[in-house]
């Protein structure tokens, strides 16, 4: 009840004005006391830089341990990646879950969700010079009458970020978000060509740690440099032709790669490696 001929909204401006002269002489703290860790609405500590809120931010370490992780993450391994308790990790799979950040697969395994996939995806087609090449996809695939792949270099090699479809499409499982196959694929052998040693052998090794990987010797193969062919080995009774796509210093900032069950697609200076010169 408020006091007689001072109505509510009065005495809250007069608390207020209260506060903060307490503030002004020092005699009561903003910090009181350090937020719970566990709280999911709890604020970082105060004189952070900008107060933000400390559950967004745990959420956003699941979310980077889980997309360095390589796969799927029991949760055990997800709470010893993030240096968290599995109670905790629990809790924040589950809101990250109805979001649609996360994945719980029936083995029990957690991984990034359809909703992280589509911010990665945007994040990725937003850059400049992806950008205009996602934008002149179709015409190309229009021309050539072959299904176009736009693929980027990410550190689990090299993901689809467009795939534009023929008029008669193609029957394969390959999709946005897809990894294509790095020695086996005209795809990865135009960013193995075209990228740093140190970028390309980490996932070489992971693809196919049986194997000696000899860069100079797979660059020697396409002296072409340019134009990158393949002969149905990554998927039988498919022919595919790719180009990089390189910034000032000549590394590979993307790929196109054009897919079909036409030989005719490969062919040395033919009509559709002209036009892909030429994208």
């Amino acid at each position: 009840m408020c006091e007689p001929g001072l109505n509510s909204s009065e005495k809250s401006v007069d608390s207020r004005a209260v506060m903060e002269e307490f503030y002004a002489k020092g005699e009561v703290s903003e910090k009181t006391s350090r937020p719970d860790d566990d709280d999911p609405l709890a604020d970082g500590p105060a004189g952070s830089r900008s107060r933000g809120v400390q559950s967004v931010e745990i959420g956003i370490k699941l979310l980077v341990a889980l997309a360095r992780g390589g796969g799927p993450m029991s949760l055990r391994d997800l709470s010893a990646a993030a240096s968290m308790s599995p109670a905790k990790v629990h809790r924040y799979m589950v809101s990250l879950m109805e979001s649609g950040m996360v994945d719980h697969q029936r083995s029990g395994s957690y991984d990034l969700g359809a909703l992280a996939r589509e911010i990665g995806m945007a994040a990725l087609v937003r850059v400049e010079e992806v950008s205009r090449a996602s934008e002149k996809l179709p015409e190309l695939v229009e021309r050539s009458n072959a299904a176009g792949v736009l693929t980027v270099w990410t550190d689990l090699g090299a993901m689809v970020v467009r795939w534009e479809r023929q008029r008669a499409p193609l029957s394969t499982i390959m999709s946005v978000g897809s990894q294509m196959p790095v020695v086996d694929s005209a795809t990865g052998r135009a960013f193995v060509g075209h990228l740093p040693d140190h970028v390309v052998l980490p996932v070489l090794m992971a693809e196919a740690p049986h194997m000696t990987h000899d860069l100079a010797a797979m660059r020697a193969q396409d002296n072409d440099g340019t134009i990158y062919r393949n002969d149905e080995t990554m998927l039988p009774g498919y022919f595919s032709l790719a180009r990089p796509l390189l910034d000032y210093h000549g590394r590979a900032m993307a790929v196109v790669t054009l897919i079909s069950n036409r030989r005719s697609l490969i062919i040395r200076d033919g009509p559709v490696e002209r036009m892909l010169r030429e994208f």
